[in-house]
């Protein structure tokens, strides 16, 4: 009822009753500063010097009030330049009672009226605050109006919710997102919560509503989302849907979200990227890494091409448990058998029993320890996990007699300056050297740039610092990336996958490098800012450099050799790289187990730096990696002596 009854009044009854709260917060001030500079001694023979010059602050405010349109402005909108206007009445009101206390010629000490005015200027924007809290409460536990759930809190979810807050029929309760990093924050008054709560978050609130602010995601993530939103009772309705049934073509214009093909500076492959389905169709497939950023959107993508089996391999419980989730929905519709494997490729018995028990024709091997920094304090975790895991997966899958098996790699492989970069160069190798031998299984490799949303990526670290009002970090102003959509990866893992002959390195033709700090530039200035710099000090945000990474190269490559050759395909190019023998892999792979057993992070990179000969550490001085390398030999001499 009470909400029924605020909802009623008009537009000037609002403004109205505003306006009274305003007018009454005059005496009330007025009365508090006389108190606060008085203790309270004689208090009403003050009041009574003082009774000429309330009705005439009153009135001077109801009609600055008027003049400054404050009680006009909705209560939800009462920020920045409002604050300022309310800031400028108080002053107005303390100067005035100073002129009628002199006029009046009533003795009081100057700072009563300075302490009135930040008393009343202080009671004013808390009265709005208050009101504002109240009415969103009311408004959140009411089933008259629509509570809402934005999922996505980026800036297209922003951009919602600005607009939102403008409409009667609507009122944003929470941000729902995938990022774990904003849980806990809030947004513009919003709580962001983690979409792994929905259904509590929902509970909270009353929630019956979702929009899926996320234009840039996948359609299957969105179906995904939909999918499993609609089974907790809400209505979920996609940006582009919402917008022309309730905002119209100008919402829908204004919360366009970046576009792909601007942080590319090319236009995005996804359309051209579509063929070799078929070999995927009622095969069964394993994809190692299926929880990871790349993994997932594979597992998307193949559940499409209709397999008979999609085993999702991952070492992660929470990934695995996300992963499992998703992937059931989408298999719904396509009565594709979903296993869900936790446990880690460097297992052999494991991977062995998984190949034979579900027999595995397809093999996409995601699964890696990717961030560069990481990997380089973590030597001796990350060259077990991505060089011996790739090791055991792809020898399991030869001996399984797999039919084909696809490395997924980076072009920090390609004369690598970094420990993450070695160890996929090293990966390779091994494959490579499979390859090499006969057998039935087809192994070959793909070599991603970066990929565009993935964890960890540059893009989503800058779009959160531009949340926050930045500053923009970036390492060096003439680092370049090659970039690719998460869309146009996995889609040329399974393409290549689908026509490889066996030891390629496929890469996809991605253009030119882009400048990280263009980047940085384009994605300030289309969420709506400016970059604040020497030619523009008035700007919205800075870019601030802090210095190259541990690992850290200033330019990438994708191939080592020249002669890269066409495929199928004109978009995707296929390089076959020197490898090394069949003797010398075997005793890089043993060198390195042994060095990861005796728990050596020297003898680690020392092994390292000897099988992968184009290994330039831009981490560590020739001098330090030549000592290394030098105290691995000593080592392995000491080893062959026999004991005393």
């Amino acid at each position: 009822m009470l909400l029924k009854s605020i909802i009623s009044l008009s537009r000037r009854q609002k403004s109205s009753i505003l306006m009274a709260i305003d007018l009454m917060l005059v005496p009330l001030s007025f009365c508090l500063a006389l108190v606060l500079l008085n203790d309270g001694a004689a208090l009403l023979p003050l009041l009574r010097a003082h009774a000429l010059e309330q009705p005439l602050l009153i009135a001077e405010a109801g009609v600055l009030s008027g003049l400054l349109g404050l009680s006009r402005i909705k209560l939800r909108e009462y920020q920045g330049e409002a604050v300022v206007r309310s800031a400028i009445l108080a002053s107005v009101l303390a100067v005035s009672s100073a002129v009628q206390s002199k006029l009046a010629a009533v003795e009081q000490s100057p700072g009563l009226h300075v302490v009135f005015g930040l008393l009343y200027f202080t009671a004013f924007f808390f009265t709005r605050l208050a009101l504002t809290r109240i009415l969103t409460a009311i408004y959140r536990n009411s089933r008259t109006l629509s509570r809402v759930a934005i999922y996505g809190a980026g800036r297209t979810g922003m951009a919602l919710a600005r607009e939102l807050r403008n409409s009667d029929d609507f009122v944003v309760c929470a941000f729902l997102d995938d990022n774990a990093t904003l849980a806990g924050m809030t947004m513009n008054g919003v709580p962001i919560h983690s979409g792994v709560h929905a259904a509590r978050v929902i509970e909270q609130y009353k929630i019956n509503q979702v929009i899926l602010a996320m234009p840039s995601v996948s359609t299957d993530k969105q179906t995904f989302l939909s999918q499993r939103l609609e089974k907790l009772g809400l209505q979920v309705h996609s940006l582009p849907a919402f917008t022309q049934i309730h905002g119209g073509q100008e919402l829908l214009d204004l919360m366009r979200p970046v576009g792909t093909a601007a942080l590319l500076c090319r236009d995005p492959l996804n359309h051209e990227l579509t063929a070799g389905r078929n070999a995927y169709r009622d095969a069964n497939v394993l994809i190692s890494g299926a929880g990871g950023s790349i993994g997932l959107e594979l597992c998307r993508q193949v559940v499409a091409c209709r397999p008979k089996t999609l085993v999702l391999y991952e070492l992660s419980e929470l990934a695995l448990y996300n992963a499992e989730a998703e992937m059931r929905l989408l298999a719904e519709a396509t009565g594709v058998e979903i296993v869900s494997v936790l446990g880690s490729v460097a297992d052999r018995v494991q991977v062995m029993q998984v190949l034979d028990r579900h027999g595995i024709d397809i093999v996409l091997h995601a699964a890696a320890y990717k961030h560069v920094p990481l990997v380089e304090i973590n030597a001796r975790a990350g060259m077990a996990n991505n060089v011996l895991g790739t090791a055991v997966l792809a020898r399991a899958a030869r001996d399984a007699q797999v039919k084909r098996f696809v490395l997924v790699s980076t072009d920090k492989a390609v004369r690598p300056g970094n420990l993450m970069g070695a160890s996929k160069r090293l990966a390779e190798l091994i494959v490579q050297d499979l390859a090499a031998r006969p057998g039935r299984t087809v192994f070959s490799i793909v070599r991603f740039g970066n990929v565009l949303g993935s964890s960890g990526s540059v893009v989503p670290l800058f779009q959160e610092q531009i949340a926050r009002g930045g500053p923009v970090t970036l390492t060096d102003e003439r680092v370049t990336r090659y970039f690719m959509t998460i869309q146009e990866a996995s889609r040329l893992v399974l393409l290549a996958g689908s026509f490889a002959e066996g030891g390629e390195v496929f890469v996809l033709d991605m253009g030119k490098p882009v400048k990280i700090i263009d980047l940085a530039r384009r994605l300030i200035e289309t969420s709506g800012f400016t970059v604040r710099d020497a030619r523009n000090p008035d700007g919205d945000i800075e870019i601030v450099t802090t210095g190259l990474r541990p690992g850290e190269k200033l330019h990438e490559e994708l191939m080592v050799r020249k002669g890269a050759q066409t495929t199928a395909h004109p978009k995707i190019i296929s390089v076959r790289e020197d490898h090394l023998s069949e003797l010398a892999t075997a005793a890089a792979l043993r060198d390195l187990r042994e060095a990861i057993d005796r728990g050596s992070e020297t003898d680690v990179i020392a092994v390292v730096a000897r099988a992968v000969p184009e290994y330039a550490p831009q981490s560590l001085p020739a001098s330090a990696l030549q000592c290394q390398v030098v105290q691995a030999q000593r080592n392995e001499q000491a080893a062959d002596l026999p004991a005393e």
